[in-house]
Order: C-alpha cells, then structure tokens, then sequence
C-alpha cells in the first residue's frame, strides 16, 4: 500500500478514535494498553487563559514538540519547532516543509491544515497541510527528533529553516545531506543542531532580507532552506538532534540515537516508554470518558520536568556553565514549583521516587552553582515567578517520605537561606529589600493603603505587592523549613520557624472572618475581598480573591478551624464558599480576576490554590462533603473534550490533581506524609511501586450515583477516619471502600 492511502486511513482511525477511544494504528502492532485513552487534544482550547499543547515526547524528557498555533481552534500552523525548550517559554529551530521556490515571505505563510486529519499521540504526530497537499510527520527520541514529509507527486520540495529567537543564529549545509546550526535562546544560551536529511540538498539561505544560493549564513534575522528537486524522492526525511552543550555534542547524540535507527524504530521505542508508565496505574470501572480524563491527565504528568543531561554532560543556566554529572545522576529543570509542588511532586514520589530524588538533587545543585534554592527552575536558571518559596514544602515533602539520596544538610541550606535573605517580592530573585526585612520582623507583608503610590522600586508593576498571598505562602514556607529543622535536630532553627509558621493569623480579622492586609503601620486595609486590589487582585492576594486564598493554610489546617470557631463555623464558612454569588456580572468579575475560572461559587476549579479545598470537609464532621464536591468538579470540568482543562494546567500541575483525585486521595498538605480520602472514579485501581510491591484501591459498586462511601478498610481492618499514610501506601495493600447512592454522614468523622 502506498504511504498516501497509510495515511488517508490513519487520519479516518484518529477521527474515529474521538468518540470511540479505539487505539490509533502507525503501522506497528503492540498489545494494547493504557495509551488508547490518551489524547493529547483534551485542553486545547483554554477557558480564558492558556490551553494544553499537544505535546509530542517521550516521558520527561528533552525533546517536545507541537505545531505553533494559537489553540485547537486555529486553523492554521504556523511553524514546526525542533524542539520547546522550556513549558510555555520558548522554542528553537522553527521548520516548515512548501511545494513553492522560496521568497522573503515564505517563512510567515502560514500553513493550513484539517483537524480531522491529524493525528496526535504522545510519540506520534501527523498532519496534512490542505494548500500544498503535503504529509508532515514526527516522532520523538530523548535528544533526538525525526521529521517525515511526504510530497506530492512531481512537485519541487523546499524544507524551510528560521530561528524563533532574536539573538545570534547560524545554519550550515555542511555536506550534500548534512545540516547543523545554533540559535540563542534567552540572549545567552547557544542551542545546537545537527542533522541529516535521506537525500541530498540544494542549500539556500536568506541575510539582510535577501536570498542567496550561499551554503552558511550567520547572524541575527536569518533564515535557510533545504531544496530538492521534483526527480527527488518524495518522502523527505530529516533526523537530528539538540544540544545545549556543543556542536560536537548535538552530532554525539545524533550517533547516539540515530545513526542506525529508522522513524518506525523511534516511533516504536516511544511508543514503548509511553505504554510502560500509563501501564503503572490500571484502573477498572468508570466510563470510558473518566479512563480518557484519567489518563490524559497522567501522561500530561510526564511533561515536566525534563532530562537534559547529555553524554554525561548538561549546561546549567544557574551559572551558565558546562557540567559533568557526578556519580550518573541526571539533571533536571523545566519545573514551576508554585503549581507542581502541590500535587506533581508528590505524585511522582509514589510512582518514580527515584526520580523524584535526582530531582531534588537537580535542585540542591542548582543552589550550589546559583546561590538561591531556585523556585521555577528552567534552562536559563531560576525564572522569577508567582511568590512563595514553596520549593522548601516540596523537599520536606520528599524527605518525609523517605526520599534520601540527595544532599539534605545543603537542601536545608539552601531553604533557611531563601527564608531569612531572599526577597519575597513576586516575580523578583535576589536579596532581601526593606519590604521582607518588614515581614520578618513583624510577622506579615505590608500592604499600601488604597490608593497608595509605591515606594519599593523592586515591586513589580503588575504583580504588585500580594501582601496577603505573599505571607500566607511565606508561613507555609517557614513551617517547611522548620520542620525539617526538627527533622535534622536543629532545635533552635525549629523553634524560630515554627513560631514563623503561625504568621497567617497576624492578617485574620475576626471581624471580617476573613484574612485582610495592613499597612507598615499595623492598621487594617480596607476592602472588598472578593473584588479588591487591581488586576487578578494583586494588590493583596494573587489570580484569586480573598475567598480563595481564605483557606491557604495548609500547613496548620486545624489552626484555621479555631480561628472560624471550631468545626461547625469552619464546615459553614466551606459551604458559603460554594454558594457566594459574584456579586456583580461575570463579565465585571472575570475582566479583573481571568485566572479564577472554573467557578462554583467563589471557589475557583481552574487555579492551583483551589486544589486542596474540596477536601478540607474532611477536617469538618461532615466528610461526606468532601465526596460530593470531588465528585461534581471532577464530572463538571473535567470532560474529555477540547474544553476538558478548566485553568491554566501548566505542564502537570492540574493534570496531577486530578490523578489523584480519580483514584481517590490527595496529598492535602505536602510535607505532610499523608493522604486525605475522596471519592474514586473507578471499582479498582491498581498502583504497580517500587521493588514489585503494588497498592490498591477497590470501591466496591463504585458508579457515577455511587459516590459515597459507606464504610472502609485498610489491609482488612475497619477504617473510620477519611486518611492513611504515605509509608503505608508505600508498603502496599488494600484501601477498600462500600459505595452507596447516598452518604454515611457518620463515617470519617475524626473525632
């Protein structure tokens, strides 16, 4: 059969596979497996911010790629990358394939394509461009990536070359088949490339806006391209790979992954990595929208953070330096710890801890080579962004579950020195200004009265101050650090920051019933909280309003509890959150606050700080709540569609909730080992561990009405309270659930 009509079926198996969740074919049979349910297109259009992208690699490694279009919406594409750098912030080495002799313009034609004739798995991707009838494939190696383009019959054949970044590139045909270059990524970093194309190039490039038949073309705003004539064959291959270490580095790669492998091999040995971490969890029940939802959100887990060690070797953007690994441990970046701490982190800790632990070595070397325990870590070092340091949470939550093989005294380091000098100002890096200094001698962030002009020339213009958001995260931060202070027998660093960690009370007003900003001089910032402070309410909290960030005490969730007077005042003020209306139109209230999608009420389903608060009626004596809400979030915003992100999702920070909350717990407060219960999508799931061991979750006449459990067990003995631990998930066994249509309001009840 020709490629053509391959292809042509493959497109009618993706269509197909929308509504009927078959799995698609690329010519290779494999037993199936979890895959079949994984669509990278769940989220492709954002609710208002940004949507999912349809990443193409293979788990947590370097190479991704997505055609760059607006969202699924669009029509168009504009540009393959060779490879995206970094989640949402950047890529490098744009190319395009076109049937046309190349003019100045080219390179901005956008490329029309069907959407029903493309095909998107997480190591396959495959479109047909409509105007120049033309088959783009791709699939993924680790520092590798394989283009496949099939041309019309008798038509000219020009691969397109240009730079997405606006520093120093340069292309070089250096051999009738042979291509390397190197573009500047953030004005500093040197990308390189090297590649091979399966016949041979008449080259071309473009400098100072003009065309040229030169074989190398070097500095800013230029472009190349690789010509074949109609004679040439009409599949056009190009393989190649990427370094952030050299040009020769890129080629050992290149040799590495590709000197003797076809595109079916690498199709194939993605296809096996992918099947091997979806096959790590097995779940039976539920509908098969909920094992699409599920498992598209597992293989989004697998995005970030990415593997860029390279022949033992990795470029570290914390002091722009070439490294050689020590004792064969990986590098990693590309991670923005606001999201993923919450759930991603401690997601990975139960299913590659391993992992999880050359991470937290990745990151104490971070602080070795920086000087800061970095917050969102990417290639060109730690990028300032949101507040908090919640780094600290992530690696007490690591250390808490036994997570060793990483240097914790440097770690610790790193945390008290982030806690004590750094500035808390959101979206900054560096020391301490007059504003922290403030904080930690009075207990809270000052917040400028209304109408104040700014006198802290480090405050971002946008980002403002967050007073609010900013002490509410630095007291879970300073209970972090303290608690591994106790954990390393440093009892006076303990006590200093747990007396730090009951900050968030010096901003309750009792009055309100909610928590508020003063000013330097100790009184009270008079506002609306749940419309307040400019833009995304920056002014006092953060993409959220007060209603939100009412419950960001995780760390001392029963101190919480006191301050609304005990259990009844704080399961009332939970069940007002649900029902408070926006006071206003949506229209008003999402023109200032964008980020708070997803609404049930005031609470936010869309925004990282909502992800813990459904289950905070476990702390109530009415836990069955719990089951209700997680339960109708789940089936309200999460379908399985192109709509099925309610939020910002960014790379696995919501994808990760909801895996945990489909099996049926979640990790309420990290860097405490252990597991609050919800309500499980499915009659079994089945978590393969480490070392053979397996744990297992079996909600018996779990459906879509049989949402409440009536009662449990743990390893067979009688469960009354709605937690279990991390050591006991870790060392295997059976949670067991009775489902029913209606709650047992008496169980859970931690008395």
């Amino acid at each position: 059969m020709k490629r053509t009509g391959l292809f042509l079926l493959l497109q009618v198996a993706a269509l197909n596979s929308w509504a009927q969740n078959v799995p698609i074919s690329t010519g290779i049979t494999v037993p199936e497996s979890n895959t079949r349910y994984v669509d990278p297109r769940i989220g492709n259009v954002g609710a208002l911010l940004q949507p999912t992208r349809p990443t193409i690699q293979q788990p947590n490694q370097m190479i991704r790629m997505n055609p760059q279009r607006a969202d699924y919406l669009d029509d168009q594409i504009a540009s393959f990358p060779l490879n995206i750098v970094s989640h949402r912030l950047g890529e490098v080495f744009a190319i395009k394939p076109t049937i046309k002799q190349p003019v100045l313009g080219s390179w901005k034609e956008p490329m029309l394509y069907d959407h029903d004739l493309e095909v998107t798995r997480p190591w396959y991707y495959s479109t047909w461009l409509v105007n120049d009838n033309i088959t783009v494939e791709f699939t993924p190696g680790k520092k590798a990536g394989y283009y496949r383009f099939t041309f019309p019959a008798n038509s000219a054949k020009n691969i397109l070359f240009a730079p997405y970044n606006n520093g120093e590139s340069e292309f070089n045909f250096t051999a009738t088949r042979e291509f390397t270059g190197m573009e500047t990524y953030h004005g500093n970093i040197k990308v390189y490339v090297y590649g091979q194309f399966n016949t041979d190039v008449t080259a071309g490039t473009v400098k100072a806006g003009a065309l040229q038949t030169a074989n190398s073309v070097g500095g800013k705003d230029i472009k190349a391209w690789a010509g074949f004539p109609a004679s040439a064959p009409a599949v056009i291959e190009f393989k190649y790979a990427i370094s952030y270490v050299s040009a020769a580095q890129a080629k050992k790669n290149y040799d590495n992954e590709l000197a003797n492998t076809g595109f079916e091999q690498l199709q194939q040995l993605g296809e096996t990595a992918w099947n091997k971490v979806m096959g790590q969890i097995q779940v039976t029940g539920g509908t098969e929208a909920q094992k699409r939802s599920f498992y598209t959100a597992l293989y989004r887990c697998y995005e970030r953070l990415v593997d860029i060690t390279e022949d033992g070797k990795y470029f570290s953007g914390f002091d722009n330096k070439v490294h050689t690994i020590e004792n064969n441990r990986p590098f990693y970046v590309d991670d923005w710890t606001w999201d993923t701490y919450l759930a991603q982190h401690p997601l990975r800790t139960v299913l590659n801890p391993a992992m999880e632990e050359d991470i937290l070595n990745s990151y104490v070397t971070m602080y070795r080579q920086g000087g800061w325990m970095p917050t969102f870590p990417v290639l060109f070092g730690d990028h300032a962004c949101m507040n908090g340091f919640h780094s600290s949470v992530m690696i007490l939550d690591g250390y808490r579950k036994g997570l060793r093989h990483f240097d914790v005294l440097e770690a610790y380091a790193g945390m008290k020195k982030n806690a004590t000098q750094a500035t808390m100002i959101p979206w900054r890096n560096g020391p301490s200004t007059p504003l922290d200094d403030y904080y930690r001698t009075n207990g809270y962030f000052p917040a400028l009265q209304k109408g104040a002009v700014e006198t802290n020339t480090s405050v971002h213009p946008f980002e403002k101050r967050q007073a609010v958001a900013v002490t509410l995260a630095g007291s879970y931060d300073d209970w972090a650090v303290g608690e591994l202070a106790k954990e390393l027998g440093k009892n006076d660093d303990y006590k200093t920051f747990n007396a730090h960690a009951v900050n968030y009370k010096n901003l309750w007003h009792p009055g309100r019933g909610m928590f508020l900003p003063k000013d330097d001089k100790g009184h009270w910032v008079e506002i609306d909280p749940k419309f307040d402070g400019g833009m995304g309410g920056r002014d006092y909290y953060d993409e959220n309003n007060g209603w939100t960030y009412l419950w960001q005490v995780q760390q001392d969730i029963k101190g919480l509890v006191s301050l609304m007077n005990g259990k009844a005042g704080f399961e009332q003020k939970l069940d007002q959150l649900f029902h408070e209306g926006l006071d206003r139109s949506k229209y008003e209230f999402w023109a200032k606050f964008p980020d708070a999608t997803a609404l049930v009420g005031q609470y936010s389903m869309g925004n990282e700080p909502g992800f813990h608060i459904p289950y905070l009626y476990n702390f109530t004596n009415s836990p069955w709540k719990t089951q209700k809400r997680i339960r109708f979030l789940l089936d309200v915003w999460f379908k399985d569609n192109i709509f099925g992100i309610p939020g910002d999702e960014d790379g696995g920070g919501m994808s990760a909730f909801v895996v945990f909350s489909a099996m049926g717990f979640y990790p309420i407060t990290p860097g405490n080992p252990v597991y609050t219960i919800g309500s499980p999508l499915f009659e079994k799931i089945s978590i393969d561990l480490p070392g053979g061991k397996q744990f297992h979750v079996n909600a018996k006449n779990c459906s879509v009405i049989n949402k409440y459990i009536q009662s449990a067990k743990f390893n067979g003995q009688p469960l009354n309270i709605p937690w279990f631990t991390h050591e006991q998930l870790m060392a295997g066994g059976t949670l067991e659930l009775e489902m029913g249509p209606k709650p047992n309001k008496e169980w859970g009840i931690d008395h």
